[in-house]
């Protein structure tokens, strides 16, 4: 039987070709500069297959915790013909994909790392420092299939490294589950500019290797970290030592860390470089269909064991690559080194005159050895003088090793994953680590209507009292559930002093709400939600409407020693649209600093419109300024900004470089003063939209009630 396929009138496919998969046509690609809001429309409900009421920190609750482990060491031995485990052991393949997944964070915007399982999707699923890691997902996927909702893909990529390491020896400080996976590749992540894998185009100056362009981490685009084979790809210890250094601090990684991490990741496992890389095929993304998600496939066949391609470099850096021993500073430290050439044509270091006992065996015969391998890096631990004193200290001391690298592999696994309060599974940590930003828990009884009539009592202003909660609560970040009102860290350095805080107003409010605390049993951090709370309510009633403010107590106070104050500088604000302010002029234009602000607030684009709005008309503003205040009714919360912002009856004029006058038509007077932020929801047509809701005459409430929802949202952020 066959079919007849019918044509269009005109004989063509009626489908637009490329149309629905090629981007050339979006909107910013014909207008670049217009403002892109994707950052705040990522992870919509309907890219998520699971159900409206799917809970994963409830389900992953039900796991059978005892099972998948025991499941995951039986597949560490197990081995397949399709991808054959090196010397029968898939250890540290698993021990590679974890951290290449956890890798990626980075603390300057808390973006990157393991917590959602995107290592499943483009770009990381493509990187060429991740090559053929589509593998060991693969291997994992009877593991995942059987325990289904249970367990996320985030959490089995990190918990099979943590049972690759026991599998092989080593005891590990501890494992959370808890991160939910994404459902597609997230968009406000900057890999880089560079539009070609493994060029450098991030230092600012190339001899300095701290210049390196910020939030980035890794050296040049494609890597996670360093280049294996030296600065640029040219050998020299001492000069990749300075780009270790960078990087790991990037992570949030002292030196005595990123030793350990050095050491105790390539203490286990192998690098693969006995071929031709020019014969690999694409990657993931670029594959062809039939290849089914794989990618680096050799042409023609094979590639697999002892003919596998990765990184190109070739051979273990221990005598046991399968095992947990000390053998990696054993051979590091007593033999002397040289660089060669892999078959591959890569640059690495090889011993001089090495014991045949030594040595590791061949993949595939064990009557043959071959010399281990180091990398650039690895010689650094060797030849740099902070890291070489660490490396003595651990090779005279093996279980301090052991302790220390399990520790650097808990924090490099958990780094993104928030307060301890967070952990879920019976292997979690109890203790308090100093880089979870430990809060002691907080009282939930204490006498609120005494608090707001104390609060009242102080005469201060409602806009302080709005924008000290405010500047308490919007340090929050999503990405690793850092920041947040929490804690009351605003009181403590170096948050109180910091520019964007305003220290003179803040000493001011805090001294009285501090009294207020102490006197009805609350924390301060309680306290100074519950007066933006108390103040907000104060100029919702000057508007002539009645909405009341939720409060939730229990916040805690930290203390100055609970808080690193190095590791809390990168949550200095130097922008605030939503209090109008930009430290200092940037690159980077004011509405795109905004919008990764609100992006690492997890603030959808509608709640962004309507908190700006708002702010604006509550007075807000950093340093008390008047721009973008559109209204009469200051300090009453109104629709005005918007209103006055659609009114045509006025004509908007550059004044200097990024402020405007708002001018009206008739009598020609100015009538407002706004900057870039204020006029972008007028000007940016999503954004307007938005903006046009908000200033209906029966959307007054509606404004009201929004703005609420997504201040309570801010406040509770870390709740």
């Amino acid at each position: 039987m066959s079919v007849e396929h019918k044509k269009n009138g005109s004989g063509k496919c009626p489908v637009m070709h490329g149309g629905m998969t090629k981007t050339s046509q979006s909107p910013t690609e014909w207008w670049p500069k217009n403002l892109n809001l994707d950052i705040l429309h990522q992870h919509d409900v309907k890219t998520n297959p699971m159900d409206g009421g799917f809970d994963y920190k409830k389900e992953v609750k039900k796991l059978n915790f005892k099972g998948v482990k025991k499941d995951l060491l039986k597949l560490m031995t197990e081995n397949q013909d399709w991808w054959p485990a090196d010397l029968g052991h898939y250890g540290g393949l698993f021990v590679r994909m974890a951290w290449h997944s956890a890798g990626t964070y980075r603390i300057a915007d808390g973006r990157g790392g393991g917590g959602h399982g995107n290592h499943r999707f483009s770009p990381l699923n493509s990187w060429p420092d991740n090559t053929n890691l589509d593998k060991a997902r693969r291997l994992l996927w009877p593991i995942k299939k059987k325990y289904g909702n249970r367990i996320s893909w985030a959490d089995l990529m990190i918990l099979a490294g943590n049972m690759a390491y026991e599998s092989m020896g080593l005891k590990m400080y501890g494992f959370s589950f808890g991160r939910e996976d994404i459902w597609h590749p997230e968009k406000d992540v900057y890999w880089g500019s560079e539009k070609e894998w493994l060029q450098d185009k991030r230092y600012s100056n190339k001899d300095d290797r701290k210049s390196l362009e910020n939030p980035l981490g890794a050296v040049v685009m494609g890597l996670i970290y360093v280049n294996p084979e030296g600065v640029d790809g040219k050998p020299d210890p001492l000069r990749t030592a300075h780009d270790v250094r960078e990087t790991f601090g990037r992570m949030a990684m002292n030196d005595e860390e990123t030793c350990a991490l050095t050491v105790g990741g390539h203490t286990v496992g192998r690098a693969h470089g006995n071929g031709d890389a020019s014969q690999l095929g694409p990657e993931p993304e670029a594959a062809d269909i039939h290849e089914q998600g794989f990618g680096w496939n050799k042409k023609g066949g094979g590639g697999l064991g002892r003919d596998q391609v990765t990184s190109g470099i070739e051979g273990a850096w221990t005598t046991h690559p399968n095992k947990w021993d000390n053998s990696y500073l054993n051979l590091l430290l007593n033999y002397d080194w040289e660089l060669k050439k892999s078959p591959a044509g890569a640059n690495q270091w090889e011993p001089i005159n090495m014991k045949e006992e030594d040595k590791p065996v061949d993949l595939e015969d064990s009557t043959i050895k071959h010399n281990p391998i180091m990398t650039d890096a690895d010689m650094a631990m060797k030849m740099d003088p902070s890291y070489r004193k660490i490396a003595e200290r651990f090779h005279k001391d093996h279980k301090y090793l052991e302790k220390t690298f399990a520790r650097a592999w808990f924090k490099l696994t958990h780094r993104d994953f928030g307060p301890r309060k967070n952990y879920i599974g019976p292997d979690a940590p109890k203790e308090d680590l100093i880089w979870q930003d430990p809060i002691p828990a907080g009282k939930k009884n204490f006498k609120i209507d005494k608090a707001k009539k104390l609060i009242k009592a102080t005469g201060l202003k409602n806009s302080e009292l709005i924008s000290t909660a405010w500047d308490s609560a919007r340090t929050f970040r999503r990405t690793d559930k850092r920041g947040g009102a929490n804690g009351a860290r605003i009181c403590l350095s170096p948050q109180k002093d910091w520019e964007g805080n305003e220290p003179a107003r803040l000493k001011k409010v805090i001294g009285k709400l501090e009294k207020i605390a102490k006197a009805v049993g609350a924390s301060i951090a309680d306290i100074i939600v519950l007066a933006g709370n108390f103040g907000l309510e104060n100029s919702i009633k000057k508007a002539g409407l009645s909405v009341k403010v939720p409060f939730k107590p229990g916040r805690g106070d930290a203390i100055q020693k609970q808080t690193d104050i190095d590791s809390f500088k990168v949550l200095e604000p130097i922008h605030d649209a939503f209090r109008n302010w930009v430290k200092q002029e940037y690159l980077v234009s004011p509405e795109e600093l905004m919008l990764d602000r609100a992006s690492l607030m997890n603030l959808t684009a509608k709640e962004m419109t309507v908190l700006v709005g708002g702010m604006r008309v509550l007075d807000t503003n950093h340093g008390e300024t008047k721009h973008g205040v559109f209204t009469n009714k200051i300090g009453a919360l109104t629709n005005d900004f918007f209103v006055n912002l659609t009114d045509m009856r006025f004509i908007w004029k550059p004044k200097s470089k990024d402020l405007y006058e708002i001018i009206d038509r008739k009598t020609k007077k100015t009538k407002f003063t706004a900057t870039r932020i204020d006029l972008v929801f007028g000007s940016n047509s999503v954004l307007r939209a938005y903006s046009e809701v908000y200033a209906q005459d029966d959307n007054k409430e509606k404004f009201v009630r929004d703005f609420v929802a997504a201040w309570t949202k801010i406040m509770n952020a870390d709740r």
